[in-house]
């Protein structure tokens, strides 16, 4: 069975709960998450809980490093959404469950190796790049424009490398290339050659980048990776954003047009 991997769910709880719908329709088991489970989003606490419920394990994002120690180096619009967020946590009245999703955030890991069922291939998971786990993009223009950073992130894979933080889904090779998912193989699966290099960008959850608006996430098989698309209640989530005076109203407009 394939193991779901998600990424960049940014406090959207609508799209991840159709996300975590579609991953049981498809019968995955197992399900891991690359980070950025907060951030941006209206229902930050919702999404802490979902991700604490249904996935094996969740890395730390630079958004959840943001909201439990400070947001650095954000723009202002991230930076007002991560003091509410975590004004969100403090807010709680339960304090067993202030506590208990304080402590999950503090726990998240920045990097992971294992190996996918049944294959030897090593799978690197990170939220940033190989490099710098939780802070640094791999854009695909790096590829045209960035060769040499390129070069010193692929030094730092020695199989596979599945990331997120860009929210633009799609696969790197150490050619150097990148291939979007409608590029990546027939019905958007990309299949792994024996030797080769590659950095998976899982794509966005709650927050996609890539002018498509559905949620992305994608399926990883020992010789395989799947890329899927889902469409959730936009509007509903962009309401909530509107609501809260702390968001700006860009961040649910954005979610139109996913980008």
């Amino acid at each position: 069975m394939p193991t779901a991997v998600i990424s960049d769910i940014h406090g959207n709880a609508s799209a991840l709960r159709a996300v975590l719908a579609d991953i049981d329709g498809v019968g995955a088991r197992r399900i891991i998450c690359l980070g950025d489970i907060v951030g941006y989003g209206p229902e930050p606490l919702a999404c802490v809980d979902l991700v604490a419920q249904r996935c094996a394990w969740s890395l730390m994002g630079n958004h959840d490093f943001g909201v439990l120690y400070e947001p650095t180096n954000f723009n202002p619009g991230a930076e007002a959404a991560a003091y509410w967020t975590r004004d969100a946590f403090d807010a709680e009245p339960d304090d067993a469950a202030r506590a208990r999703r304080y402590e999950f955030l503090g726990r998240l890991r920045v990097r992971v190796v294992e190996k996918i069922d049944s294959s030897d291939r090593p799978v690197l998971a990170v939220h940033g790049s190989p490099r710098r786990p939780i802070n640094e993009y791999i854009f695909p223009d790096d590829v045209l424009n960035a060769s040499d950073k390129v070069r010193q992130v692929f030094a730092q894979v020695e199989g596979i490398a599945i990331v997120g933080h860009t929210h633009v889904p799609g696969v790197f090779t150490d050619e150097p290339d990148f291939y979007p998912p409608d590029e990546a193989g027939e019905g958007g699966v990309y299949r792994f050659t024996e030797g080769e290099k590659a950095i998976i960008n899982v794509g966005s959850v709650g927050q996609p980048r890539d002018h498509d608006p559905r949620a992305s996430y994608v399926l990883l098989y020992p010789d395989r990776v799947e890329f899927r698309r889902v469409e959730y209640d936009i509007d509903a989530t962009a309401k909530q954003i509107k609501a809260i005076p702390q968001l700006n109203d860009w961040l649910a407009d954005r979610l139109y047009e996913g980008r």
